[in-house]
Parts: structure tokens; sequence; C-alpha cells
């Protein structure tokens, strides 16, 4: 398990955090890497199951007194091609009550290969609150509430960080973040 605060850069530890924690299962390489590689682009669902099992497992104490768990959305245009959302599926497999409540405003370049500036860039402004949630039921779910961002693969923490500050400023009382993966240095320009 990988903890938050021995993986930022130092540029990251001067900014004031969005996310309250943030955990992953594990580094992106080797056999983890490959996996899911093989459950977001070959839609090896049947993944989902154990990499959830993992986050589980890392994210105990994350998901403990956690309100709800927020898949990281995928654009909808992102979504029918690939045919599922990796984020969603490993939400629905982790426990607490999934809530869509978050919506990907436009399409973003794919964050592979991008400095950690570039990627703040790109997601700057691609997510708002889901327009399936209405007001009372956005403030029901989020308001004074714990949340759980669950997502792939974190590298820079900036689409994390795009989502919180949605989220927060619904009214959310704390966002945390659970990833399979964590990319190391060597993997970042490869990964998502």
């Amino acid at each position: 398990m990988i903890s938050a605060a021995l993986e930022q850069c130092p540029r990251c530890r001067r900014r004031t955090p969005l996310v309250s924690g943030a955990r992953a299962a594990g580094e992106y390489d080797g056999a983890l890497r490959n996996i899911l590689r093989a459950f977001k682009y070959e839609s090896r669902r049947g993944l989902a199951h154990p990499l959830a099992a993992l986050l589980r497992s890392a994210g105990a104490d994350l998901l403990r007194d956690a309100d709800c768990v927020i898949p990281v959305p995928l654009h909808p245009w992102r979504r029918l091609r690939r045919g599922f959302n990796q984020a969603d599926a490993l939400a629905r497999e982790l426990g607490p009550r999934v809530v869509h409540a978050l919506w990907r405003s436009r399409a973003t370049a794919p964050q592979t290969g991008l400095t950690a500036a570039a990627r703040r860039r790109n997601v700057r402004g691609a997510f708002v609150l889901s327009p399936l949630l209405s007001r009372r039921s956005r403030s029901r779910q989020l308001r004074d509430r714990c949340v759980v961002l669950v997502d792939d693969v974190r590298t820079t923490g900036a689409t994390l960080n795009a989502c919180a500050a949605v989220l927060l400023d619904a009214g959310a009382r704390e966002v945390r973040a659970l990833t399979v993966a964590r990319a190391t240095l060597l993997h970042r320009s490869t990964s998502t």
C-alpha cells in the first residue's frame, strides 16, 4: 500500500491538498501494470473483482467511515469507445454506496506523456456536478459527506484534485482518493 504523503513531489507538497487522504494498492509497474492495461484497454471486466479486493485492503481506513464512493467519470465518447468506465467497475465492488456525482463536461487529451503542469491544465474545468442529479439529490448525497474518489491509476493527482474541487464546492465535508496503482517516476510518461 502506498500512502499519499510519501508519493508527492516537493512542488505538490507546497500546494494546499484538496484530497485529504489517498491510497494506492501498489506501484504501476510489472504485473499490476499489465493487469490494469488488460482491464482498461482489453475490456477484461472480470478483473474488477480482484482489483477491487486490492483496493479494499489498501484503503480499508479510507472506506471505513465513508458515506459513498464516487468513480472518476470518463467523457461520454471515451466511455462509448471503451465500452465501460473502469473506475465505475471498481467502485461498484467496494461496498459503500456508489454515487455518480461527477460528469466530464469536455473531452480531454489523454494524460499519458503529459508533464504535471500540462496534466493540471488538461483537466482544469473538465469536471462538473452530474446533470443527472437534482439539486435536492446533490444536497442529500454530498453536503457534509465524506466521499472517496475511485480511479485506476494516480500519477500526479491532477484528475483527482480537479474532481475534489467540484465535490468540495458542492458541500462535501471531505474528499479521499483510492486508486489501484500509483505511477512511479520511471513510468509516469507511459501511465494514464
